[in-house]
């Protein structure tokens, strides 16, 4: 039976393969957070993984504030650049393999057709280029590495965008949300749910793209939410970039082409909107 630990246990994807790993019951599983290991302390990763014979790794851990992580560089970096690395040693050290999941903002957004896996990565942002830095780590150090770039993720669990425009929605009669940024939502139940499929029929290295099937701006994705959620009391507008500026920059098309991995291992990939009725239909619950 193979023994898989699950970093970044708490976080919106950790969770969801926490709750999906009681359906996959022909491996034994280790889930932690950085209570239970603290992975920049390379030291205690090694320790972990020697000691209960860890064969795979999934690293569901990152800095993820984008907007705070242009101030916190030390830290964006060592979460998402050095201990991808202290994993994927560890892993290698094993004869193991690593799962380290990326994101969209390793492009800069100015393409107009779906990012293949292939294309330039040219981020713009401190956690575009930690996180990049984290996938080019873990492959050096470990050739069993499959990384798997995602988008926009959002679940019944933490703090995201859909939570946030459901209180939002709740609490005022008029928002601006943004229209000229494009990308796809996914309900990181579905990454967790492809994840395993990789895991099932045995990981292929290299580096794929997830999201859910379906174009829309934030804007079209606040919509849906309202619609889905029963908020009719919000008046909800469509925003520039430029009339909402962040720290970070943030790409302007981030869509990601999903024909690799939908080739390698015969994922079927719900359509953005579907997956989003699915989650808040639970949050209703």
């Amino acid at each position: 039976m193979k023994k898989i630990l699950v970093t970044g246990a708490n976080g919106q994807l950790g969770n969801e393969m926490r709750l999906l790993a009681e359906e996959h019951k022909n491996f034994e599983y280790f889930f932690t957070d950085v209570a239970e290991l603290d992975i920049c302390d390379e030291q205690a990763v090694m320790d972990f993984v020697s000691t209960h014979q860890i064969d795979v790794i999934v690293n569901c851990a990152a800095y993820t504030a984008v907007d705070k992580a242009e101030d916190n560089v030390e830290l964006c970096d060592k979460l998402n650049h050095v201990a991808p690395g202290y994993l994927a040693k560890a892993a290698q050290s094993r004869n193991g393999w690593l799962v380290q999941v990326s994101t969209d903002y390793v492009f800069d957004g100015t393409a107009h057709i779906p990012y293949k896996e292939e294309d330039t990565p040219c981020p713009n942002s401190v956690y575009g280029s930690t996180k990049l830095a984290g996938e080019q780590e873990a492959l050096k150090q470990c050739p069993n590495t499959m990384v798997i770039r995602t988008a926009w993720l959002y679940s019944t669990f933490g703090n995201n965008f859909v939570k946030t425009m459901i209180r939002l929605g709740q609490e005022k009669e008029t928002l601006g949300v943004i229209f000229d940024q494009i990308g796809t939502p996914t309900y990181a139940r579905d990454l967790a749910q492809a994840i395993f499929v990789a895991l099932e029929k045995g990981i292929v290295p290299g580096v794929y793209h997830f999201s859910n099937e379906g174009v829309c701006s934030w804007y079209d994705f606040t919509k849906a939410i309202h619609r889905l959620a029963g908020i009719t009391t919000c008046h909800v507008s469509p925003l520039h970039t430029e009339d909402y500026p962040t720290k970070a920059c943030r790409p302007h098309y981030s869509v990601l082409d999903k024909t690799k991995l939908k080739k390698t291992y015969g994922v079927e990939v719900p359509y953005w909107m579907d997956s989003l009725a699915e989650c808040i239909e639970k949050l209703k619950q």
